[in-house]
């Protein structure tokens, strides 16, 4: 542990598995608190008991505005503070235009790009008591499908596409504001988590794999902590001047 989040109480949703998941366990080496959220309260508790007395579950939906609301006074109540949100929870959908129902859009845009507006209206509300000392950021887990499109993908482009310039706004509002609070998205490309599941079960682990890997120009899947560490940087105060930025880690994907 190098302390790189020392003092910082960080909320994570989507904290139960994949990139919520490794970013709890890294936040937490670097010194943090992190209240872990999910829907998934068994998965969710199991991840917060890893992390020791630094780590604490709350049950969190992100499409209810009221769960937001205790979910972050729970926070407070716990940990005395919130200098870090990052909203990790979503779904994907392979499905055209075409294809895809208006009940299943809504769902995918519910999740995916009104949980990360109902996270950041009320986390910067209560973050922003609380950057005196320690600087405030709030990370959004967008996806290279926020900013190259697939044929099969519109809904989910179109809500991750939609995190990318929330978070924008969002950042020039902190700042215009006065607040000492950055916000910035994060693209990544396949990561074997559990939101690769259905490739998984469809084709199994190897085949899985190859066929993934091929569309990548490094050639395989990312890892999640080669998401998590960028995660850290963007929650620490090595990111102080960096807000309103997008982080690509797509292997190469958008170079193509």
């Amino acid at each position: 542990m190098t302390d790189r989040l020392k003092g910082k109480v960080a909320l994570i949703t989507g904290g139960a598995s994949g990139l919520g998941a490794n970013a709890a366990e890294l936040m937490v080496q670097e010194g943090a608190s992190v209240v872990v959220t999910d829907v998934a309260v068994d998965r969710g508790k199991a991840v917060a008991e890893k992390l020791g007395s630094a780590g604490h579950f709350v049950k969190l939906d992100v499409t209810s505005e009221d769960n937001w609301k205790a979910a972050i006074q729970e926070t407070v109540d716990k940990f005395g503070a919130l200098h870090v949100l990052l909203n990790s929870a979503g779904i994907g959908l392979s499905k055209t235009v075409e294809d895809i129902t208006l009940e299943e859009w809504r769902k995918v845009h519910a999740i995916d790009l009104d949980g990360v507006f109902l996270g950041c209206k009320h986390g910067v509300a209560e973050i922003k008591k609380h950057t005196k000392l320690l600087g405030g950021s709030v990370i959004n887990i967008s996806s290279i499908s926020g900013i190259i499109a697939g044929a099969n993908m519109a809904a989910y482009n179109s809500a991750k596409a939609g995190v990318r310039l929330l978070s924008k706004s969002v950042a020039l509002h902190c700042a215009k504001s006065g607040y000492n609070i950055r916000c910035n998205s994060v693209h990544p490309t396949f990561i074997d988590t559990p939101i690769l599941d259905k490739y998984r079960d469809r084709f199994g682990q190897e085949i899985m794999q190859q066929k993934l890997g091929r569309q990548v120009p490094i050639g395989r899947l990312g890892r999640p902590e080669e998401v998590g560490w960028a995660l850290v940087f963007l929650a620490s105060d090595e990111s102080s001047y960096m807000t309103g930025s997008e982080v690509i880690i797509d292997g190469g994907i958008s170079a193509m």
